[in-house]
Formats: structure tokens, sequence, C-alpha cells
């Protein structure tokens, strides 16, 4: 049985509504899923650029929690 490696990518927009995107990994493959909308895909490569782009496009949530 593979191990399962999870992070996630969190992001406000502009009314105070956290968002976060899960990134899910199994071996090489990786499997994204947001939190708020329940969209789901793959990245083989940099998978939380593909989560920022995410929230960005579709809940215009660019704000960086992590940021100073």
């Amino acid at each position: 049985m593979a191990d399962i490696d999870t992070s996630k990518v969190s992001r406000w927009d502009l009314h105070g509504r956290r968002h976060v995107v899960q990134v899910l990994r199994t071996g090489v493959q990786r499997t994204i899923r947001c939190g708020t909308c329940g969209w789901r895909g793959g990245a083989q490569f940099l998978p939380w650029l593909k989560a920022e782009e995410h929230l960005a496009q579709a809940h215009q949530a660019t704000v960086d929690p992590t940021a100073a």
C-alpha cells in the first residue's frame, strides 16, 4: 500500500473568506482538490502553482496568509 502525503495551499479573497486546496501525493502522482468548490485536477509538476492558479481564477483568492 502506498503512503499518501498531503499539503495545502490557503488563500483569502477580498471578502475575507478562506479558500483551501489540498495537494495529495501518492508516489509520483499528485491530485489537487479544492475544499470550496470540489474541483479536482492532476498535476505531475508544480502542483502548488496549479493550486494557486485555481484559487486566483475560480475564487479571486489571492491574499497569502504567510506573506509578511
